[in-house]
């Protein structure tokens, strides 16, 4: 049984990963290294497609595919024009907030929040439902990953 300690340890290198990313942004060749690895390591890529919808792409906002993963973080691919690398900012926390586990065998889903603090200690919001699938040598690899902005009721005069 996946347990609520390995999701939240999947999570908390998960946000230290995005921090990391944002820590290389002047170093081009590391960064590219260094988010490729993320990638790797943290996704299932590898084993088949990740149903990866992330949180500010409008235009190719479905990323199935590792290429596609590793622009949105850090862009720089023109076959995703819009990507700009949400991981760059830099961010100096991540901090998930789960609202509901639910925890199989070798599989488990995580909805809530996850926050995104800037340089300035300012946090962004960000809805996300994540999934994970376990295998026999207990790593953890996400194999699903949704994050939007919250709702936001824009009143009209």
């Amino acid at each position: 049984m996946i347990t609520k300690k390995e999701i939240e340890n999947a999570q908390k290198i998960w946000g230290e990963g995005v921090v990391q990313i944002g820590a290389l942004h002047t170093d081009r060749s590391a960064n590219e290294t260094y988010t490729e690895n993320f990638v790797n390591d943290l996704y299932d890529f590898d084993n088949k497609e990740v149903l990866f919808k992330p949180t500010k792409a409008a235009i190719d906002q479905f990323r199935i595919t590792k290429e596609g993963a590793i622009s949105y973080f850090i862009g720089g691919n023109s076959k995703f024009s819009e990507d700009k690398g949400f991981a760059l900012q830099p961010w100096t926390q991540v901090r998930f907030e789960n609202a509901a586990l639910i925890l199989e065998e070798n599989r488990a889903l995580a909805m809530g929040n996850y926050f995104f603090t800037d340089t300035n200690g300012q946090d962004t919001k960000v809805e996300y439902t994540f999934g994970y699938r376990k295998y026999s040598n207990g790593k953890l690899k996400i194999d699903v990953h949704h994050s939007s902005l919250p709702f936001s009721i824009v009143e009209s005069v």
